[in-house]
């Protein structure tokens, strides 16, 4: 399975909610309105801005999507190599 970084930019999170919608095992709002990053619906180390996991395509496909719902585009997601998936550089 592939392994992928993802990472919300809490400055840029406005909580639009836009990506918990589409990717609630991915995504949750915190208290103070920030996306977090789950491990496909769990929170291991916590709440926690950036997170390492290992996905299948369906998975990917969705947590792709999450993120570019996002208005302001501050879900970032890198493959196992550091090469930047989305936002498109």
């Amino acid at each position: 399975m592939p392994r992928i970084r993802v990472k919300v930019d809490e400055d840029l999170c406005i909580g639009a909610a836009s990506c918990v919608t589409i990717a609630p095992d991915t995504f949750q709002m915190n208290a103070e309105n920030k996306a977090y990053v789950l491990d496909h619906g769990t929170e291991p180390e916590g709440s926690k801005y950036e997170r390492w996991m290992e996905v299948t395509d369906d998975e990917m496909e969705n947590i792709l999507l999450g993120a570019q719902s996002c208005p302001t585009l501050a879900i970032f997601i890198f493959d196992e190599a550091g090469t930047q998936l989305f936002p498109d550089m």
